[in-house]
């Protein structure tokens, strides 16, 4: 994961994607594995790695106390950059993809196979090296259009996704999964935008996740469907993801409509932000092709005016947002015991539209008289923690 410009701003938001409150962190990383960067999921525990400069060691990790259980050296790979991970029946790809200057000529996949894995610390690799089909030049600059963090297996080739810091997209290549030196054949490309940071293959659903975040730090999912033998992007769907600011780096899979997210740590200087590396749980609403539809739930019966809702658990459930059928002003209910530095509200398209200083706050009662119709999002600088909720001015 590379260095970009930090804008302190937060994005909390619904899609018919994903179920109710669905969306949870299982707790922080182990710090061993702090620049998590590709994450997979065998034999009921999950498997990550650091990214660039780093050991070549895989971490396999408990999915419940999420402590760390082994490390697995490959004796014979250098991490230059390794971002992502994939796995097919009898192997594990660990992707030494990493490019952000644009002028590596040894980009390669490490190849181990799963039962070498399984019964030794220390393995050794196949390497599968490509170069991709399109790019001449190779005289280099930061934050380069041949950058990829994210791959997936699908049939017998392996599909990267670039990230694109000068597009803002991402374009999806194919090479055979054997060893060898291979040319990546460039598939099509998709206007993410935003960074995409990882990838993963749900065979039972034959659906591809893409993780990515955009340049204002809003992190998201690219969700493309009816992906079985061949790769393309025509049902391509980005979602924003509703999590507080979060650099979300890796995506696997363990059922047909469960996923595990894993974030690295950020530290910001001023305000003092520290936001440790953590592991997510989301699901669909996918199923098997047996599964039955579920019935529809009654439709609940109407409310004369809105209420709090019940706090639910994280930060975000400590503020409480509400607002008087009809009324223009907008209160919260602010249970978060840190120093508040003060308080601001952006519209959705990232914008800051309002804001307030913590001297300048002397109620919880905002006025939108102002506001045109819109979703917006009320976001609260703490020290050590940002925290925003999405509210709609009506």
């Amino acid at each position: 994961m590379k260095n970009i410009t930090f804008f302190i701003l937060t994005f909390l938001v619904s899609s018919l994607l994903w179920g109710q409150s669905d969306t949870n962190s299982l707790g922080v990383l182990p710090s061993e594995v702090w620049e998590s960067s590709g994450l997979l999921f065998h034999n009921n525990a999950l498997i990550t790695h650091n990214d660039s400069g780093n050991e070549a060691n895989l971490f396999v990790i408990d999915t419940l106390s999420l402590a760390i259980t082994r490390t697995v050296t490959i004796s014979n790979a250098e991490n230059i950059d390794w971002e992502d991970l994939a796995q097919d029946d009898q192997y594990i790809y660990v992707g030494d993809i990493g490019n952000n200057q644009g002028t590596r000529t040894d980009l390669g996949i490490y190849r181990i196979a799963k039962q070498d894995f399984d019964g030794s610390d220390t393995v050794t690799a196949d390497k599968i090296n490509y170069a991709y089909e399109d790019q001449m030049d190779f005289s280099g600059g930061a934050n380069s259009d041949w950058d990829a963090e994210a791959m997936i297996v699908l049939g017998d080739n392996i599909i990267l996704f670039t990230k694109q810091w000068q597009s803002n997209g991402t374009v999806a290549y194919q090479i055979p999964k054997t060893p060898g030196d291979h040319q990546a054949v460039r598939l099509e490309s998709f206007a993410s935008n935003g960074l995409i940071t990882g990838a993963v293959y749900n065979s039972l659903s034959e659906v591809v996740f893409l993780t990515g975040y955009s340049q204002q730090l809003f992190p998201f999912v690219v969700r493309i469907e009816n992906i079985a033998n061949s790769f393309a992007f025509g049902t391509a769907t980005r979602i924003t993801l509703p999590l507080s600011f979060m650099q979300i780096e890796a995506i696997a899979y363990t059922s047909v409509n469960r996923y595990y997210l894993s974030s690295e740590r950020f530290v910001n200087a001023s305000p003092p932000i520290t936001l440790d590396s953590q592991l997510f749980v989301f699901t669909t609403n996918d199923m098997l092709p047996e599964d039955p539809p579920p019935e529809p739930e009654p439709e609940p019966e109407p409310e004369p005016e809105p209420e709090p809702e019940p706090v639910p658990e994280g930060p975000e459930g400590n503020i409480l947002l509400y607002s008087a059928l009809g009324s223009t002003t907008i209160s919260y209910q602010n249970g978060i015991s840190e120093t508040l530095f003060g308080r601001a509200i952006f519209d959705s398209t990232g914008r800051r539209v309002q804001y307030t200083p913590a001297t300048e706050i002397t109620n919880n009662d905002i006025d939108l008289s102002t506001f045109t119709k819109a979703v917006y999002y009320l976001t609260f600088y703490f020290d050590g923690q940002i925290v925003s909720k999405p509210f709609v001015k009506q």
